[in-house]
């Protein structure tokens, strides 16, 4: 591997070496194996779900690659299989994971590549507390030099923590003051939304105080940004995310699973997106029917980014060392 990062002769070229390529391609598959092993440990079942299917995520966040099929119409590389995997889990599969690509337009920098590699699963009976302890377990088995016990706090409390305000409660005008006053960067935009103003701030203020030895789990997300979680007796997301500091690992939900509240998710997803101006993608109707035939069985999902995970584990300074080949060079 490259000489250490102190080192003022280290260039970035040359972690993306032939050589530096197959002892990342090595270190891949040595752990890709140790992840599958860890699920098979806990009766597991691997599955595989198209990575080109007729539905985008409904997430407006998230920019999508779209293809057009002179046959088939339009068509996305996944962002997640998250819809493709709730299917089977309605259709009986039990437990599942997988192991696959993913697509995200327009993300390429430092811990970003448009195709990545995404470990998603899904424990049935698990809360989101669960699978927590679970994520936790994996990571630090791929990881070792991480501690094995995980700080968990609640959102509310991070931001509270790191810039005395309540994420909850207080006005989108407080929280938008304290973005101009805290982040340079913030002063050159237009701060409307409650939860971009929230992001900014989790991104650029919050999560960086998080710490690096050891891994920082975020819970009880607002539920403007539930997703697909579901809500507790709070009011409050059954959402998570992993940090390792600032660097987010995985997330993960407690599964909402009713029609009702997918329609309605989608819905909401749907109406951010003409507001944005953002191109209109039709709701995964063959969920919506599985989801009317019968409810989504409890259960707790999970997706973690394992290039960033590879990175942590060969001590990476960007994504592009631990890639045979990132977008620059495919």
């Amino acid at each position: 591997m490259p000489a250490p990062r102190n080192n003022d002769t280290f260039r970035h070229e040359d972690a993306t070496s032939p050589r530096a390529r197959l002892a990342a391609v090595r270190r891949r598959a040595a752990l890709l194996a140790e992840a599958r092993a860890f699920f098979g440990e806990r009766g597991y079942l691997e599955v595989e779900t198209p990575v080109l299917a007729r539905v985008g995520a409904a997430d407006a966040q998230l920019a999508q690659f779209a293809l057009n099929d002179p046959v088939l119409g339009t068509l996305y590389l996944q962002t997640s299989p998250e819809y493709a995997m709730k299917r089977l889990i309605m259709a009986g599969s039990g437990s599942i994971f997988q192991i696959t690509k993913a697509f995200r337009q327009g993300e390429v920098g430092r811990f970003h590549n448009p195709e990545f590699t995404l470990v998603e699963w899904y424990g049935l009976g698990y809360d989101h507390r669960r699978l927590i302890a679970e994520a936790c377990a994996l990571i630090a088995r791929l990881v070792p030099s991480l501690q094995a016990s995980a700080r968990i706090i609640s959102y509310r409390d991070a931001f509270r923590d790191a810039l005395n305000i309540d994420p909850i409660e207080d006005p989108t005008d407080r929280l938008r003051a304290v973005a101009y006053d805290c982040l340079a960067s913030a002063r050159k935009l237009t701060l409307d939304d409650r939860d971009e103003i929230l992001d900014l701030l989790m991104s650029h203020a919050v999560a960086p105080g998080f710490a690096t030895k050891a891994l920082t789990v975020v819970t009880d997300y607002p539920a403007s940004q539930a997703s697909l979680a579901r809500l507790n007796a709070q009011g409050l997301a059954d959402r998570f995310e992993i940090y390792r500091g600032s660097l987010e690992l995985a997330n993960g939900f407690h599964e909402a699973s009713r029609a009702e509240e997918y329609a309605e998710r989608f819905a909401h997803e749907a109406a951010k997106r003409r507001e944005r101006g953002l191109p209109s993608i039709d709701p995964d109707h063959r969920l919506l029917a599985a989801l009317t035939q019968g409810r989504l069985p409890d259960c707790a999902g999970c997706a973690l980014g394992f290039d960033r995970v590879l990175m942590l584990a060969m001590d990476a300074a960007h994504i592009d060392e631990v890639l045979a080949f990132p977008i620059a060079q495919a």
